[in-house]
C-alpha cells in the first residue's frame, strides 16, 4: 500500500521523550469546573498553546476507562467527528506523572483526522466538540489506547494510566472532492477522467516522461494556500508512466504533514502553495520520488503520475 510509504506525522506518537518547556505560572482556569472524577485533582498549568506543566495527584493515578476534562474552553465553531484538527499533545504516565512524549519537542503540530480509524481512538472519541484555543485533559489505561500490549516504545505497560494534554490549535471541515475553477492542462501531459469515490483513470501519452517535476492544476481551488508544516487531507490516485498501472489510490482521504519530508519530495514541492480545493496532476520523476532504489513495484527508473485533490489543510 502506498500509504505505508507516506509516513504520517501522527504515527503512534513515537517521538522521543522530551523535557518540559517553561511556560509560566498562569492559573488553571478550569480548576473550578473540574468537578469530580479521576482527573479532578490533576493540576495543569500554563497558557493553552504553550507546553503545560502537569502535576498528577494522587499518585499512582487510577483509571478504568476513557475520561475527559475540559481545562480551557476554546472559541468559535466546535469540531465535528469528520473534521481535520491541528493539535499539540503532551503524553504522561499517570503512575509517576512523568512526561513520556510531546509534540512540542519539534515545534510541529499534529494533524488528527477525526474521521479516521487509523488515529488513536481516545483522540477521535474525545476531541470532537472542542473548539480552537481549547485545552483538554484526557486519560485512559494504556491498554484502552494501544491495545493489550500497551505501548512498549513508550515504556507504557497495559495497566499504566496514560494522560494526554491536548491543545486544539485549529481545525475545520474537509471537502469531499476538489472545488473551484477548471484549468485546461498543457498539451502532452497524461489525461485524467475523474471517478467520484473511486480511483481516477489516468491515460499516459505515448511519449517519453518529462525529466523534471510537473505540477499541473486541473481545478484551481478557492481556499487558503497550503503552508509548509501544515497537515493536509487529500485523496489521490497514483499510476506509473511506463504502463499506466495504478499502484495505489485513496478516494476516502489520506492525512499527512506536508513540506516537512513526510512524503515523497514531489508531493512536498507541488502541494505547498496550492489553494485548498485544488485538483493537481503531478508528474514525479525518480529524483522527486523514490530515487534510484525505487520502492516495491516502483522501479528506480519509474516516473510516477498522481491526481491529488486537496481537501483540507490545518
Amino acid at each position: 500500500m502506498f500509504r505505508a510509504r507516506f509516513t504520517p506525522l501522527a504515527a503512534a506518537l513515537t517521538v522521543a521523550a522530551v523535557a518540559l518547556v517553561g511556560c509560566g505560572e498562569s492559573t488553571d482556569s478550569a480548576d473550578s469546573k473540574a468537578g469530580s472524577g479521576p482527573l479532578a485533582q490533576i493540576t495543569v498549568k500554563g497558557d493553552a498553546g504553550a507546553e503545560p506543566t502537569v502535576t498528577v495527584a494522587p499518585k499512582p493515578l487510577k483509571l478504568t476507562g476513557e475520561t475527559k476534562r475540559v481545562v480551557t474552553d476554546g472559541k468559535g465553531e466546535a469540531l465535528s467527528k469528520t473534521d481535520l484538527a491541528s493539535v499539540h499533545i503532551q503524553v504522561l504516565n499517570g503512575t509517576d506523572g512523568k512526561v513520556v512524549t510531546s509534540t512540542w519537542q519539534g515545534k510541529q503540530t499534529l494533524g488528527v483526522d477525526l474521521s479516521s480509524q487509523e488515529m488513536l481512538p481516545i483522540l477521535v472519541n474525545q476531541i470532537p466538540g472542542s473548539k480552537p484555543g481549547g485545552r483538554l485533559l484526557l486519560g485512559a489505561p494504556a491498554s484502552d489506547v494501544w491495545g493489550p500490549e500497551g505501548n512498549p516504545n513508550m515504556n507504557l505497560k497495559a495497566a499504566d494510566p496514560v494522560l494526554f494534554v491536548v491543545d486544539v490549535i485549529n481545525g475545520g471541515p474537509s471537502l469531499k472532492e476538489a472545488e473551484g475553477t477548471a484549468v485546461a492542462p498543457k498539451a502532452g501531459l497524461p489525461t485524467v477522467k475523474w471517478n467520484p469515490g473511486k480511483a481516477a483513470t489516468i491515460t499516459m501519452p505515448k511519449t517519453a516522461a518529462p525529466a523534471k517535476l510537473v505540477t499541473q492544476p486541473l481545478i484551481a481551488g478557492k481556499g487558503a494556500k497550503v503552508e509548509s508544516g501544515q497537515t493536509v487531507r487529500v485523496s489521490y490516485t497514483g499510476a506509473l508512466w511506463r504502463d499506466g498501472k495504478v499502484f495505489d489510490s485513496n478516494a476516502d482521504g489520506f492525512t499527512t504533514a506536508i513540506g516537512v519530508g513526510q512524503v515523497v519530495p514531489g508531493w512536498d514541492k507541488s502541494i505547498v502553495g496550492q489553494p485548498v480545493g485544488s485538483r493537481l496532476l503531478l508528474v514525479v520523476p525518480p529524483a522527486d520520488g523514490y530515487g534510484e532504489k525505487g520502492q516495491g513495484e516502483i522501479k528506480g527508473t519509474d516516473t510516477m503520475v498522481f491526481v491529488v485533490d486537496i481537501l483540507a489543510a490545518v
